[in-house]
C-alpha cells in the first residue's frame, strides 16, 4: 500500500512533508514516494533517520504555487509535483496522493488524471469537525462553489459512505444545510436537493442549520463548496480566536492561573479535539481514486495523519463501496 505524497505543495515544503512521511513510516510501516524537486526533497530527507523504512523520491520539476490557476496543472505544468504524484497512482506505481498544496489544482490533477467515478458529476472535499459528541462530515468544503441539486445529492451519498466506512457510523444521519430546519426554507438549490434526497435510500434527516455541524445531532452535512468554506473558515478562525482568548484570560490573575494548572489535563484533550493536524486531511471523494487534501499551513503532524487517513480509505475500500452504493439499494 504505497502513498505518494506532493513533497513541494504547502506552505512549507518539503519540511513538513518530508518529516511527516519518515512519521508515517515509522509508525505504520506505509511505504512513501516524496515527489518534487529531488535534490531539495533528498536534502530535507538527510536529516532523519531513515534506515529501514520504505521511502524513495520520485523527481518532478516544476511545483503549482497556491495562486496558480487550477488549470495550469493540466494545460502548462504536466511535470508539477501533484500532477506527477497522480500518475503514479494511475499507472499502479501508488495507491493514493496526499498534498498540501492548491486544493483546486489538486482537484484538477486528480479528475485529469484519474477521472471521476461513474454516477458522480462532481467531486467534493469532505471535512471533519469535531462536535460534542465525535465527528461530523462537511462536505463541499470548497471544491464546487456553483451547484445543482443532484450535485448536493450526490455529495450526500459519498458523505453517507465515506462517514459509515472510516468514521465508522452504522446508519449515518445526513442532514442538508439550511437556514432553518422548515421545509419552507433555504434556496431553490437546497429546496430542489431536498426534494432529491427525500427520496434517497440512506437515512436522509432533512434541513440542518450551522449550530447542528457541533452538536452531535447529525453525521453528515451537506452544502454546496462556497457555503461549506465559508463555514469551515469561519470555525478555524473561532477556534483560533477563542484560544487566544482562553490564553488572555488565564494570565490575568493568579487565580486564574491556578486554576489553569488544575485543569491543565482537560485543555489538553480539547486543544487535541479541535487540532486539524489530528485529522490529517480532508477527502477528495468522487475521483476514481483515492486523495486526500492537507490545509496549506499543515505541519508533520498533519501530513502523518494524512498518509494514514488515505492508506485507511484505500485499505477499506471507500471507493467500491461508493460504486456500490450508486448502483444498488441501500445507499451506502
Amino acid at each position: 500500500m504505497v502513498v505518494a505524497v506532493d513533497a513541494m505543495g504547502g506552505d512549507n515544503a518539503p519540511v513538513v512533508e518530508v518529516a511527516g512521511a519518515v512519521e508515517a513510516a515509522r509508525r505504520w510501516d506505509i511505504p512513501v514516494i516524496l515527489v518534487g524537486n529531488s535534490e531539495r526533497v533528498s536534502a530535507e530527507l538527510s536529516r532523519h533517520r531513515v534506515e529501514g523504512l520504505d521511502i524513495s523520491i520520485r523527481h518532478a520539476s516544476e511545483v503549482v504555487g497556491m495562486h496558480d490557476s487550477p488549470s495550469d496543472v493540466v494545460r502548462k505544468k504536466k511535470d508539477s509535483s501533484v500532477r506527477v504524484a497522480f500518475d503514479l497512482v494511475k499507472n499502479g506505481d501508488a495507491h493514493a496522493v496526499v498534498s498540501a498544496g492548491n486544493s483546486g489544482a489538486t482537484m484538477a490533477a486528480a479528475m485529469f488524471v484519474l477521472k471521476r467515478i461513474k454516477g458522480i458529476d462532481r467531486p467534493a472535499i469532505a471535512t471533519v469537525m469535531p462536535n460534542l459528541l465525535d465527528q461530523t462530515l462537511v462536505l463541499d468544503a470548497g471544491g464546487n462553489v456553483d451547484c445543482r441539486p443532484q450535485h448536493l445529492a450526490q455529495f450526500a451519498l459519498m458523505g453517507a459512505v465515506y462517514s459509515r466506512h472510516i468514521l465508522g457510523k452504522r446508519q449515518p444521519r445526513v442532514g442538508l444545510l439550511s437556514n432553518g430546519e422548515e421545509e419552507s426554507k433555504g434556496t431553490d438549490l437546497t429546496r430542489g436537493a431536498h426534494n432529491l434526497l427525500k427520496k434517497a435510500g440512506f437515512n436522509y434527516v432533512g434541513y440542518v442549520e450551522g449550530r447542528d455541524i457541533y452538536n452531535g445531532s447529525v453525521d453528515v452535512v451537506v452544502c454546496d463548496g462556497f457555503v461549506g468554506n465559508v463555514v469551515l473558515k469561519a470555525s478555524e478562525g473561532l477556534a483560533d480566536a477563542i484560544g487566544t482568548m482562553l490564553k488572555q484570560e488565564l494570565k490575568s490573575s493568579l487565580r486564574a492561573k491556578l486554576g489553569y494548572l488544575l485543569a491543565r489535563p482537560a485543555f489538553r484533550r480539547l486543544r487535541k479535539k479541535i487540532d486539524y493536524a489530528e485529522y490529517g486531511g480532508a477527502p477528495l471523494l468522487g475521483i476514481a481514486g483515492t486523495g486526500m487534501i492537507c490545509h496549506g499551513g499543515s505541519n508533520a503532524k498533519a501530513v502523518m495523519n494524512g498518509i494514514r487517513l488515505a492508506r485507511e480509505s484505500v485499505v477499506r475500500r471507500v471507493n467500491e463501496n461508493m460504486v456500490a452504493a450508486l448502483q444498488g439499494p441501500s445507499r451506502g
